[in-house]
C-alpha cells in the first residue's frame, strides 16, 4: 500500500471512536449490534488493527454513514465521478455508488485473487444483501452452504445468517452489492404494466 492509503486507514480508528462516543454507545452494545467482538472494536479504535471489508460494512451501517465518509478516502481525479474508492489492507477495493446515508446503499467490490483453501471468517449482522457478479468467480459461504457464483449470477440473503465473500484461485472478482437495513430487500420487476411497451419491460432491482 502507498502512504496515502496507510494514512487513510490509520485515521479510521479515531473517527470510529468519535462516532461511538457521540452516540454514547458502549463497546459491548456496539459488538452486539455489529457482530464484531469487543476486543476487535477496541483495537480498531486505538489504531492497533486495520479495518477489513467485513468490519467496515456493519460499522458504516450502524452509524448511518457511507463507507467513504467513514474512512474519508481521497477523491478520484475525475470530478464528474468522484466515487472516492477505498483500498483495504487485504488488497480489496470498495467503490461506493450512492451518496446518501441510511436506506439501501450500493457498492462495487473488487477482490484480488484468493486461495481455494482459504478459511472463511463468517460474520453476521442486521440487514439484507443483494450481490451481482460482474466478472470472475465469487465464493460465498452462507451458513452451511459454500457457493461459487459466476458472472451474471446474483444472490440475495438476510445478513443475520453468518456469511463471507471471497475470490478464488481462478482470479480476481468484481461484484455489485446492494445493502439495506433489516426488512429492506430487493425484488425483480419483470412484468409489463398497461402503459409499458412489452419490448422495453423493466428488469431492474428496487427496494421494498
Amino acid at each position: 500500500m502507498d502512504r496515502t492509503t496507510d494514512a487513510t486507514l490509520d485515521a479510521v480508528g479515531p473517527r470510529l471512536k468519535h462516532l461511538r462516543l457521540r452516540r454514547d454507545v458502549t463497546l459491548t452494545r456496539l459488538a452486539a449490534e455489529t457482530g464484531i467482538s469487543t476486543s476487535t472494536l477496541s483495537r480498531l479504535e486505538a489504531g492497533l488493527r486495520r479495518p477489513t471489508l467485513e468490519q467496515l460494512l456493519p460499522l458504516a451501517r450502524y452509524y448511518g454513514v457511507t463507507i467513504d465518509s467513514l474512512v474519508d478516502a481521497p477523491r478520484t481525479a475525475d470530478p464528474r465521478v468522484d466515487l472516492r474508492p477505498l483500498s483495504c489492507s487485504d488488497g480489496s477495493i470498495i467503490i461506493p455508488l450512492t451518496r446518501r446515508p441510511g436506506g439501501v446503499q450500493a457498492y462495487k467490490f473488487v477482490l484480488p485473487t484468493g486461495r481455494d483453501d482459504a478459511v472463511p471468517d463468517l460474520r453476521s449482522h442486521e440487514g439484507h444483501d443483494w450481490a451481482y457478479v460482474l466478472n470472475g468467480t465469487l465464493r460465498l459461504v452462507l451458513g452451511d452452504h459454500d457457493l461459487l457464483l459466476h458472472a451474471g449470477e446474483a444472490v440475495e440473503f438476510d445478513t443475520r445468517t453468518p456469511h463471507w465473500f471471497g475470490a478464488t484461485g481462478a482470479g480476481p472478482v468484481e461484484y455489485l452489492s446492494l445493502i439495506g437495513r433489516q426488512g429492506e430487500r430487493t425484488h425483480i420487476r419483470a412484468t409489463t404494466t398497461p402503459h409499458e411497451n412489452p419490448h422495453t419491460r423493466s428488469h431492474g432491482a428496487v427496494a421494498e
